[in-house]
């Protein structure tokens, strides 16, 4: 029944969003792929079977644990090509046994890439450190900080000590590899190969967004240790050196 009212009629259907093609690059990232044909044809250039050997294999020696910090990239550090070092990256450069992730990374080296050097690097001016040091942070990125913030009170008594802010956290930056070598040197996975006698070596180290330069903290293990033991010697030397940047 007409009411004298105007009829219903639906909004206007929008305009479909213009169709880009996966193998056309957004504007936004036009750059990157202007560099990436760039980096290619160098490569190429270089060297003629360079890509025909990354695609028939994977042979790296070196597994590296390191931050998600855009500052610090893996290869270009360690002057190492493409296919060289296996590479895990995450907020803090950290081992957590919760995380499947990291585990699996871990894993996949050992047993199948059979990596002979596992290396867990932090790097001084870490935000990830520095906001476990402000304290609690709310959200995804405080839950994955409570790690680390429980190592910042672990260490509080002798960080407390430390009068200059940027000392504090160059020293945390440190703490936090050794903790997190440790944490690494208690999984299955290491413990497994060790007792296979596999050879598997883990480094902390740290590098230095001031100098470009990495430090090595002196914490190597080659087999399965008492780790309790090892910790604490791995930190008592730490305490009896100033901080490496320093």
């Amino acid at each position: 029944m007409h009411d004298g009212s105007k009829p219903v009629t639906d909004a206007p259907t929008p305009p479909p969003e213009p169709f880009v093609s996966p193998w056309e690059a957004p504007d936004e990232l036009g750059a990157l792929f202007d560099n990436n044909r760039v980096w290619a044809q160098r490569m190429r250039r270089s060297d003629a079977r360079f890509f025909d050997r990354l695609v028939s294999q994977q042979s790296p020696r070196y597994l590296w644990i390191g931050c998600s910090d855009s500052r610090v990239p893996a290869n270009e550090i360690v002057g190492l090509a493409p296919g060289e070092v296996f590479v895990h990256r995450n907020v803090a450069n950290q081992v957590l046994a919760a995380d499947l992730n990291c585990q699996a990374v871990i894993a996949y080296a050992i047993e199948n890439l059979h990596v002979r050097h596992i290396m867990v690097v932090g790097h001084y001016g870490c935000g990830g450190v520095r906001a476990a040091l402000a304290g609690p942070t709310d959200g995804l990125v405080g839950h994955w900080l409570q790690q680390v913030e429980l190592f910042r009170h672990v260490h509080a008594r002798r960080l407390n000590a430390i009068a200059d802010p940027e000392e504090m956290a160059d020293r945390m930056c440190e703490l936090n590899v050794i903790e997190q070598v440790s944490q690494l040197s208690r999984l299955p996975s290491v413990i497994t190969a060790w007792d296979r006698g596999q050879p598997l070596t883990l480094h902390g180290l740290i590098y230095g967004l001031h100098d470009g330069l990495l430090r090595n903290l002196g914490t190597s293990l080659d087999r399965r240790p008492e780790t309790l033991n090892w910790r604490k010697a791995a930190l008592r030397a730490l305490w009896a050196r100033p901080p490496a940047n320093r």
